[in-house]
């Protein structure tokens, strides 16, 4: 957390539901832990006017693609805080969630086969 959020003897001063304003999930589209976050071009281009402290914090820790564990880490918040934060990120266009690759969207075993041989062959 935060240095100012912080007592280093007592642990937390602001407790997470205050971060969210009392609220437990994250706007819009639901998201799981291994979601894949990314920065938009109004992320990185637009100031941090009008966002709380912790949406700055979040924001910042989104400046590589990651999973929402990974930015939950990186902030140094609580996961569920995290969540609900970049629910209000996304809804103002700052960052983009996308459910991770799966199986059937990973290319096939043999077409990777055959670009290894055509690279072995340069």
């Amino acid at each position: 957390m935060s240095e100012r959020w912080m007592d280093h003897d007592a642990g937390p001063i602001i407790r997470p539901y205050t971060m969210t304003r009392g609220r437990t999930r994250p706007t819009g589209a639901s998201f799981d832990l291994i979601s894949i976050v990314t920065r938009t071009a109004a992320g990185n281009a637009t100031p941090a006017v009008g966002l709380a402290p912790e949406h700055i914090q979040v924001l910042k820790a989104c400046s590589m693609p990651s999973s929402i564990a990974e930015v939950a880490s990186e902030a140094k918040l609580p996961l569920r805080v995290v969540q609900v934060l970049l629910g209000d990120l996304r809804e103002r266009g700052l960052v983009s969630i996308r459910p991770p690759a799966t199986v059937a969207q990973l290319p096939q075993e043999g077409l990777l086969r055959e670009v290894l041989q055509g690279l072995k062959a340069l």
